[in-house]
């Protein structure tokens, strides 16, 4: 095993991770994030960032706004999580994905400070991402938050300007049950003078923001409030959305991200570049336009209403809560298929009546379980979804259950893979590479 594995490992079997172990490895507070972070010397304290939080839309923002600052001209760091194939898509500067020698040398040098700390895995990432961004001396970081927002680890950071996408049902046995109590979770990344966007105004939400941001005398804006998006139309390469500002001047944006969600995702981008030039960033209206039509190449992101192949038609989505799989559902609805196939798989914690009741009766549903403790045995997800009328075969594999709905698949057909990101994931892992 080489050097970079090992660290990997050691990493991943040493510390508790949300993905595979739930609930058990999220810590309710900060204080490992600050030990970390002050044993290495305050990295994050020694670039600008810019801080992302929201139930659906954070990743596909985080990314966007990454896609334009390095557009243009900035050297620009971008953490997300969780990532689906390489540990290093979390961490990543102007595209590239970090050294694997920097992932080596971390782990090397800070392997009795881990011991001592007892840190999660994603604690110990949010570190090493910090101190990777001050090594490469980053005009801008963008961070997304990985869970909440109040006690993510990612909160001890002072941004230039915090962003919340939306509010939504997921994690409710860490954030509560109602929007409220979800959105004061998200609220958390509000700082003390510090410029928030919202980007959606929803009416059982907008009032925990407007209290929090008086409290901490942020500026606040509703970004829908001052862009109307529409969406125009969608083909092969791009989606193409028109957006009216407050003073009625119109504009036409092309997406390569082309879920029907990136519409409203717009709104809250295009509010961050403005509040960014008023704080004397120079990012030209020709570098939103060029940045978005290829934030896929820019940033490397994957699993958002991603077409895999042509023939056969393949289609994979990580949206896996209600408001997600309301998206996926708007998506399919515009896409033109006479035969639905549903790769589909689910975590043992989530609560499946958000997703089930919603997914349409018609298609043929494969029932997997992604290769983690984590994840819902297939045959309890097909018992679970044959009491909401859906129906199907369970298969002991992701890649058994995509290889099954390859083999039905006859042109005209759709094979639309989701439900989770660790089925996206590994449908992923299976394909052929392009190098």
């Amino acid at each position: 095993m080489n050097a970079y594995n090992e660290a990997i490992e050691y990493l991943y079997t040493r510390l508790p991770m949300f993905t595979r172990d739930g609930a058990s490895a999220f810590k309710k507070d900060l204080d490992n994030t600050i030990k970390l972070c002050a044993a290495l010397a305050n990295p994050q304290r020694k670039f600008k960032t810019l801080h992302i939080a929201g139930t659906n839309g954070k990743g596909s923002t985080s990314h966007m706004l990454a896609a334009i600052l390095a557009e243009a001209g900035y050297k620009t760091g971008l953490y997300t999580s969780p990532h689906l194939l390489d540990f290093r898509e979390r961490i990543r500067v102007n595209g590239q994905l970090c050294d694997k020698e920097f992932v080596v040398d971390f782990v090397h040098a800070h392997r009795e400070l881990i011991e001592q700390v007892t840190p999660s895995f994603f604690e110990i990432t949010v570190a090493m991402a910090f101190d990777y961004f001050e090594k490469k001396k980053v005009d801008i970081a963008v961070i997304e938050v990985g869970l909440g927002g109040r006690l993510d680890s990612t909160n001890i950071i002072h941004p230039l300007l915090s962003v919340i996408t939306n509010i939504g049902f997921d994690h409710m046995n860490l954030l509560g049950n109602t929007l409220a109590e979800i959105a004061g979770e998200k609220a958390g990344i509000i700082k003390r003078d510090t410029p928030v966007i919202i980007s959606e105004y929803a009416e059982e939400t907008a009032a925990v923001f407007l209290k929090k941001a008086a409290l901490e005398e942020a500026p606040i804006q509703f970004a829908s409030d001052t862009y109307r998006t529409k969406m125009l139309g969608v083909d092969q390469d791009y989606l193409t959305v028109q957006t009216t500002d407050s003073s009625g001047h119109s504009s036409s944006y092309q997406l390569d991200l082309k879920g029907s969600y990136q519409v409203k995702n717009l709104a809250g981008v295009l509010s961050a570049v403005d509040e960014l030039r008023k704080q004397g960033f120079e990012i030209s209206d020709h570098h939103v336009h060029e940045a978005l039509k290829k934030v896929q190449t820019t940033t490397g992101i994957q699993g958002r209403w991603q077409q895999l192949s042509k023939e056969p038609f393949v289609i994979c989505d990580t949206g896996h809560n209600e408001d997600g799989i309301h998206e996926v559902l708007k998506n399919l609805a515009t896409t033109n298929y006479d035969q639905l196939h549903f790769v589909i798989g689910a975590m043992r914690d989530k609560d499946l009546t958000h997703m089930l009741p919603h997914l349409p009766k018609d298609a043929i549903y494969y029932f997997s379980a992604p290769d983690m403790p984590r994840a819902l045995p297939a045959s309890e997800l097909r018992k679970e979804a044959l009491g909401f009328g859906l129906k199907g075969l369970d298969f002991p594999s992701v890649a058994a259950a995509f290889d099954a709905a390859k083999n039905a698949y006859q042109q005209g057909n759709l094979i639309f893979v989701g439900g989770s990101n660790f089925v996206v994931a590994e449908v992923l892992a299976g394909l052929p590479t392009k190098q």
